[in-house]
């Protein structure tokens, strides 16, 4: 009876993402503009400023609430990571991702802020105001902190509980000032493996070892992130209990032997162009 209880929350949870990333992404998709709400004088207020002056005039928005009342918008005070850890939740960017003082200390010093939506989900959002714009070439030279517009951590049900992640709790992440794009990747709570992109002709080890394959092995219903998925995830990274280690996207930039794909460095946040042969960590996401 527990068993199939976890399989029916599961299952709904599943159903309740999918519904609010559809929401989320058609309210963002109507935005005229994704950045620079706040004043610049008032960066850590801009989160609160991008709810209140941008995101409600497409979506329905209840109790705004900033960081000294987030339990007013249903946010619990301490969230289980997702291999079961227990963290403080975030309060600020820098709390949340703790190399994003390295590129900006303006968006490290953002407060988060929240809201509750009519259909009884709980959002708390971190906002960088000067995110980049696709046509930046940031995929190349930039980082994964950079190119983030909105980060949102939900939570379904509220104070309810078990507030975990990969259950209740998730992650959605908005990326490019322009052409922006929306994710909310579901990560596996462990490493698929390590392998290459492309595997060279009679490679031996983990380099034998196919990236998208190791994904499939894990079960049906896995498979690579792609490039803003991973980067997602990279942001998130306290949350998933991620810390070191490059990890492949299924963004491929050139296929074959020779070839090339998108991969994270997770110690910092950088996108970088990773031959198709390398070795790098393999983590999967939930289709």
């Amino acid at each position: 009876m527990p068993s199939l209880l976890v399989n029916i929350n599961d299952k709904a949870w599943n159903a309740q993402r999918k519904a609010l990333y559809a929401r989320m992404s058609q309210a963002i998709g109507e935005m005229d503009s994704i950045s620079g709400y706040g004043d610049e004088d008032d960066i850590e207020n801009s989160a609160e400023a991008f709810i209140v002056d941008g995101l409600s005039k497409v979506y329905r928005v209840q109790n705004v609430c900033n960081k000294n009342n987030l339990k007013a918008c249903g946010i619990p005070s301490s969230i289980i990571t997702l291999n079961g850890n227990t963290m403080n939740f975030p309060q600020t960017m820098s709390e949340l991702n703790d190399t994003i003082s390295k590129y900006s200390n303006d968006i490290a010093s953002s407060n988060v802020s929240a809201f509750e939506t009519v259909n009884g989900e709980s959002i708390a959002i971190f906002y960088n105001p000067g995110c980049l714009s696709s046509s930046s070439n940031t995929k190349s030279v930039g980082r994964s902190l950079r190119i983030f517009c909105v980060n949102m951590i939900y939570d379904l049900n509220g104070l309810k509980g078990p507030n975990e992640v990969g259950k209740d709790i998730g992650i959605m992440s908005v990326f490019y000032r322009t052409n922006s794009v929306v994710v909310a990747p579901d990560p596996f709570p462990s490493d698929a493996g390590k392998g290459a992109s492309y595997p060279k002709s009679g490679a031996t080890g983990d380099r034998a070892n196919d990236a998208a394959s190791l994904c499939t092995q894990q079960g049906e219903d896995a498979r690579l992130p792609d490039i803003e998925e991973l980067a997602s995830i990279a942001i998130n990274r306290k949350l998933m209990d991620m810390t070191t280690g490059y990890y492949w996207s299924s963004s491929v930039i050139s296929p074959g032997p020779g070839g090339g794909a998108w991969a994270i460095d997770f110690n910092d946040g950088e996108t970088v162009k990773q031959p198709s042969e390398s070795q790098s960590n393999v983590r999967c996401v939930k289709r």
